[in-house]
């Protein structure tokens, strides 16, 4: 998200961590059990299942995860406490990441994805339009942030007709900084409002009664997350480079506790294999959303329909243990 639901996190006084109260698998005698950080997200959890189960059916260990802020995972890291994060987003990290690289306290190992992408969308149809659905095109000539002050009435705010609105990201997260730095860049305050919910299931609420509707919408989102695996959704970017060329992309990585290589070599080495996508993300988020299923669920389904994928990341033994197990 994000978005920086990491740097929101930060935000907060409270740096308590609760680990979880059941741990999942058995361990092999000697082996401690891996330790995944829980910050908050449903992608990072699914990535989690995913992770623990080949873990768990595939190497004979147990898994767990502990939950806490940004502040309390970070710092479980980098003191042995949580041994993988398996959704770095490193640059919404300001210090913390580039600190914990240089001292050592961490490493990275792999990149899961780095397609994602985060800013203002619009729906598709606001552009194309949607034939079957019976939905001309309002702004077929939308693409960029620069455009937007020629369609105020066709994003038209509620409350004050006279501009358009914008929706924004929560007050508190790095990337609403970066966005409300954008609006003012662009001069859109002269003719949208700069709305920030307070919450990221508000922002997806309000985007859902927009598009299930027909109705045009603009506002911050990101990928992966379901709503983007559920709705077409096209990204309104900066003609040239500007303030939000630092947020659009960046490589989401796995890091690992630095004690885990010398520890679980064989638990390291397929965490440096482990690659996957936003839209593989996407799928699995949405398949949580609309079947009422856990992150767990989502995994295991992950794993039965793409074998050509996970197999190559761990040898032929684990992968025949994991298969028996599904």
């Amino acid at each position: 998200m994000y978005k920086n639901k990491l740097n929101y996190a930060i935000a907060v006084l409270i740096v308590t961590m609760g680990l979880l109260t059941a741990c999942n698998g058995q361990s092999s005698e000697g082996q401690e059990p891996i330790v995944f950080a829980d910050a908050g997200w449903d992608s990072l959890i699914f990535h989690n299942e995913v992770a623990s189960v080949i873990l768990e059916a595939g190497y004979d260990y147990e898994t767990s995860q502990i939950t806490g802020s940004s502040t309390a995972v970070w710092a479980g890291i980098s003191d042995g406490d949580i041994d993988v994060h398996m959704e770095v987003w490193k640059d919404n990290l300001e210090d913390i990441y580039s600190e914990g690289i240089e001292n050592g306290d961490f490493q990275k190992v792999s990149l899961n994805f780095d397609d994602n992408y985060q800013g203002f969308y619009v729906p598709t149809y606001v552009i194309e339009g949607d034939e079957e659905r019976g939905i001309d095109p309002v702004a077929p000539d939308l693409k960029y942030v620069e455009d937007l002050p020629e369609y105020k009435e066709v994003f038209q705010d509620p409350e004050e007709h006279s501009k358009g609105r914008i929706v924004g990201a929560i007050s508190g997260w790095t990337v609403d900084e970066i966005l409300h730095d954008a609006y003012l860049h662009y001069g859109l305050d002269d003719t949208f409002n700069y709305s920030r919910p307070g919450s990221e299931m508000a922002i997806n609420s309000d985007l859902t009664n927009a598009y299930e509707n027909g109705e045009p919408w603009i506002g911050y989102n990101y990928e992966p997350n379901w709503i983007m695996g559920q709705y077409d959704m096209t990204p309104i970017v900066e003609k040239e480079e500007g303030p939000l060329e630092s947020i659009a992309t960046q490589d989401i990585e796995i890091v690992v506790t630095s004690s885990l290589p010398d520890r679980a070599p064989e638990v390291t080495e397929f965490l440096s294999n482990y690659q996957t996508s936003s839209d593989i993300t996407n799928e699995a988020l949405s398949y949580i959303q609309n079947n009422d299923a856990t992150p767990r669920d989502a995994a295991i389904k992950f794993l039965q329909e793409n074998e050509e994928l996970w197999t190559n990341w761990v040898p032929e033994d684990v992968v025949e243990k994991v298969q028996s197990e599904l």
